[in-house]
C-alpha cells in the first residue's frame, strides 16, 4: 500500500517550491524504499526548478541523501531493511559495453525505480536525478543504495551522493592526482572545495584555489589549499603560472564550467598536464581554442562524470576515512534546515553564503 509523506515539489519553471503530500508505492522488483534522514541542497535541484535540466514538471527535488532502507522488492540482495545507505544517481547495470569492459563508472545504462511516486491526485512526479529525496521517504532502484557504516552522520554522509563526490572524484579518479603534483582548482563552491580536499588526500604538494569570492577562498585554505588566487583582481592564468615557476599546474580542475574558466584551465596547466571539467556547462555555451595549441600542449582534456566514481567502491572507503578523522565531511555542512526551508536555502546557495545546506528529518 502506498504511503503518504511530505516532499518538496517544483510545479513549474521558476516558481517557488512547495512542500506537499505525495504517495510513495511499496517497492517492486529491484526497488528499495528508503526513509530519508538527510538531504543536501544542491545546485542541480535549483537547475531542475529553473527548467535547466528538462521540462518534465512537476519535479520531486532532492538527490544528495542518506537514510535507512525500510523495505525492498523482489530479487533485491545488495541491501536489506535496516541498512544505512547513501543514495546515488548512477546505479550501474552490469551489462552495457562499459560495464563489460570493467569500467562500470562509465555505465551507459544506469537505471532508476520503475514505479512512479505521485501527488495525491495521481499526477506522476519526476524525481530529481531519479531519486527525489527532499521527502520523508523515497522509492529508488536498489542499485542506487550503497551500504555504509551507520556510525557516519547522515548529514555528512549524504553529501557523497553528489557534490562532494563529484569534487573528490574529479581530483582522485579523473585527474589521477599523484603525490607531489601541483593542482589548481577554479571555482571553490561545494564541488571545487571538495576537489581541493581530494587533491590533499592524494598527496598534492601544492594546491591553488581560484575564485572571485574571498569567503570561498578562505574556506578553501582551511580545507587544504596552499595558495589562493582571486580571479576578480588577478589574472588567473598568470597567477597560477607565477606560483608554479612559470610552467603551470600538473592538473587544473574547472569546477565552474564556462568557456572562460575552461580557457583559463587549459592555459594554466603545464605541458602534458591535465584539464578536468567537472562544472556543468549550459547547452548554449561554445568553446573555441586554437587546434594547434590543443596539439602542442599535449596532455589530457577530460570531463568528470560524478567524479567517475563507483559508489560500491568509493562510498564505503570515503566513509571509513571520515570515521578515521582523515576526511572532514562535516566541514561541508554549513547549516541544517527543515524541509520547509528549501526555498530560502536556494537563495543562500545562489548568493554563495553556504557550502551546503542540509535538510534533516
Amino acid at each position: 500500500m502506498a504511503q503518504q509523506v511530505r516532499g518538496v515539489i517544483a510545479r513549474s519553471k521558476g516558481a517557488p517550491v512547495q512542500v506537499e503530500t505525495i504517495l510513495v508505492p511499496d517497492p517492486g522488483p529491484g526497488e528499495a524504499l528508503v526513509q530519508v534522514q538527510a538531504c543536501g541542497v544542491c545546485h542541480t535541484d535549483l537547475h531542475y526548478r529553473e527548467g535547466g535540466i528538462n521540462d518534465e514538471f512537476p519535479f520531486l527535488l532532492g538527490h544528495e541523501a542518506a537514510g535507512v532502507v525500510e523495505a525492498v522488492g523482489e530479487g533485491v540482495t545488495e541491501v536489506a531493511p535496516g541498512d544505512f545507505v547513501i543514495l546515488n544517481w548512477r546505479a550501474v547495470c552490469g551489462n552495457c559495453r562499459a560495464c563489460l569492459r570493467g569500467r562500470p563508472w562509465y555505465c551507459f545504462n544506469t537505471h532508476n525505480a520503475k514505479q512512479k511516486m505521485t501527488l495525491l491526485d495521481g499526477t506522476e512526479l519526476s524525481p530529481a536525478l531519479g531519486i527525489g529525496a527532499f521527502a520523508e521517504k523515497t522509492l529508488v532502484a536498489a542499485g542506487q543504495c550503497t551500504k555504509v557504516s551507520p556510525e557516519a552522520s547522515p548529514a555528512a554522509a549524504g553529501l557523497l551522493g553528489c557534490g562532494v563526490m563529484a569534487g573528490l572524484g574529479a581530483a582522485i579518479n579523473t585527474g589521477n592526482v599523484q603525490r607531489g603534483d601541483t593542482v589548481a582548482v577554479i571555482g571553490c563552491g561545494g564541488v571545487g572545495n571538495a576537489a581541493v580536499v581530494g587533491a590533499r588526500l592524494a598527496g598534492a604538494a601544492r594546491i591553488i584555489a581560484v575564485d572571485v569570492d574571498d569567503r570561498k577562498l578562505d574556506t578553501a585554505r582551511k580545507l587544504g589549499a596552499t595558495h589562493t588566487v582571486n580571479g576578480r583582481s588577478e589574472d588567473t592564468i598568470a597567477a597560477i603560472q607565477a606560483l608554479t615557476g612559470g610552467f603551470g599546474a600538473d592538473v587544473v580542475i574547472d569546477a565552474v564550467g564556462t568557456p572562460e574558466t575552461y580557457r583559463q584551465a587549459f592555459y594554466a596547466r603545464d605541458l602534458a598536464g591535465t584539464v578536468v571539467l567537472v562544472g556543468v556547462p549550459t547547452p548554449e555555451m561554445k568553446l573555441e581554442l586554437p587546434l594547434l595549441d590543443v596539439f602542442g600542449r599535449g596532455g589530457s582534456l577530460k570531463s568528470s562524470w560524478y567524479g567517475d566514481c563507483l559508489p560500491s567502491r568509493d562510498f564505503p572507503m570515503l566513509i571509513d576515512l571520515y570515521l578515521q578523522g582523515r576526511l572532514d565531511l562535516d566541514a561541508f555542512v554549513s547549516e541544517t534546515i527543515q524541509l520547509t526551508d528549501v526555498e530560502e536555502a536556494f537563495a543562500r546557495m545562489h548568493k554563495g553564503e553556504v557550502l551546503r545546506s542540509v535538510v534533516v528529518f
